[in-house]
């Protein structure tokens, strides 16, 4: 079992060691991906940015027409007892999905439909080697949704790109769009030029990240400027620096681009002051009033 034995399940927990859930044939998450997620990590056990990640949540569901069952707060309360259930004090995740629900498959969705919500802990820790020696990715044509700003289930394009890249031997695809670099299959992506800071601007071609946009508040308190504009594969590959964000990622440099060395392929010192801001604001407690 790769996730903790007590899940969410529809506004109750589970021990999936003594009942497995079960969603019906006709759920639209199943069918057409109907639905969105988070993955929220956690650190010793204790949620980090839980706020913002919520409030891209609900944003996504706003965005799609799904009508959630219950509050904020219900939910926020159930994280913590997922949590505190599992007596889960280590490093991971909470993947969380809510989907539409259950319809005779039909293109048209009702309005009426209970959505199906799940969620469940993931132990994962921090990739700190990688973080400390940077990847190698490669470039993959961007065939995704003109909504990327959503937070939906319709992965499919990210998972035949990662995919690819490993079996090219690398750890991240870095998508191209019409020769524009938009983010990463699974993170966003800054480069460094000059000491600035460039990342694609948060439009509908990307998805704005909950660590991308950490990662641009540390960056203002180091006193690095930053520029959301548009640029393309040679501007990366004569970057000074480069690297991605994300969840269970932090910030992870990229020291080659398709078999080629970025800046003679080390990682470079806003990357290491921005790794470094990151790892001392990981939070040791969060207090739970705060968050409800």
């Amino acid at each position: 079992m790769s996730h903790e034995p007590i899940i969410l399940f529809e506004g109750k927990l589970i021990d999936t060691r003594e009942k497995q859930p079960s969603v019906a044939l006709e759920e639209r998450g199943l069918q057409f991906g109907d639905g969105v997620y988070e993955v929220i990590r956690l650190y010793n056990g204790t949620f980090h940015l839980l706020d913002p990640h919520l409030a891209r949540l609900y944003r996504s569901m706003e965005e799609i027409e799904i009508t959630p069952t219950f509050s904020k707060a219900e939910l926020i309360h159930w994280l913590y007892e997922l949590t505190e259930q599992n007596n889960f004090k280590t490093d991971g995740i909470i993947y969380l999905q809510i989907s539409r629900g259950v319809q005779p498959r039909n293109h048209i969705f009702s309005l009426d439909l209970t959505p199906t919500l799940y969620a469940y802990i993931v132990p994962k820790e921090r990739p700190v080697k990688l973080m400390a020696e940077g990847i190698h990715a490669c470039t993959e044509q961007d065939i995704r949704w003109l909504r990327c700003d959503v937070k939906s289930l319709n992965l499919l394009p990210n998972v035949l790109a990662r995919t690819n890249a490993e079996r090219k031997g690398c750890q991240e695809a870095l998508f191209i769009r019409k020769s524009i670099v938009t983010e990463g299959s699974l993170s966003n992506f800054f480069l460094v030029k000059n000491n600035i800071l460039y990342t694609h601007p948060a439009d509908h071609l990307i998805l704005n990240g909950i660590v991308r946009q950490y990662v641009l508040s540390l960056a203002s308190k180091l006193h690095i400027p930053v520029r959301e504009e548009l640029f393309g594969v040679r501007d990366v590959q004569l970057a000074d620096e480069g690297f991605f964000t994300g969840t269970t990622i932090e910030v992870l440099p990229m020291t080659h681009l398709d078999g080629s060395p970025i800046a003679g392929g080390h990682v470079g010192p806003i990357t290491k002051a921005l790794q470094k801001a990151f790892q001392d604001n990981i939070p040791i407690q969060e207090k739970r009033s705060r968050l409800v």
